[in-house]
Formats: C-alpha cells, sequence, structure tokens
C-alpha cells in the first residue's frame, strides 16, 4: 500500500525546509508531487524515502537525479 506524503510530512521526513523541497524539485533533486485534489498535493512516501537513502548513500547529484526520474517514470507503469 502506497501512503501519500502531504508537504508537512514530506519536509519533516527529508529535514528540508518548503523552499528548499521545491528548489529540489526544481533542480531535478526531489519527484514532483502527485495531485491528490484541487488544492492538494503529496509525495508518495516510497519515493521519499528512496531519495532519502541515496543522500545517506552519498550518491551524487546526478545519480539522484537519475532516480527521481526513474521514480517518476513508474508513476505512469
Amino acid at each position: 500500500m502506497i501512503t501519500l506524503l502531504p508537504m508537512k510530512a514530506a519536509t519533516v521526513a527529508t529535514r528540508l525546509s518548503r523552499a528548499s523541497f521545491y528548489n529540489r524539485i526544481r533542480e531535478g533533486l526531489m519527484p514532483r508531487p502527485v495531485k491528490v485534489g484541487e488544492r492538494l498535493s503529496a509525495w508518495p512516501d516510497h519515493e521519499i524515502e528512496a531519495i532519502n537513502a541515496a543522500t545517506i548513500a552519498g550518491k551524487s547529484r546526478d545519480e539522484i537525479k537519475a532516480l527521481v526520474a526513474t521514480l517518476e517514470r513508474q508513476r505512469a507503469a
């Protein structure tokens, strides 16, 4: 089962400020949100966990960008 994390939960899980979180999305270092309502977006928990694991493992920016691209492609599958 996939749990969707709203912005507050996603920023708590990553320990990033809201501004830093959105900057990382723009840089391709964090997946774009999933629109779950007219005024609500969220992130699948497994995607946030994968980004955190890659960061902890010391992956490079390019490796994290590739991971983000893969995670976003998998949403459509």
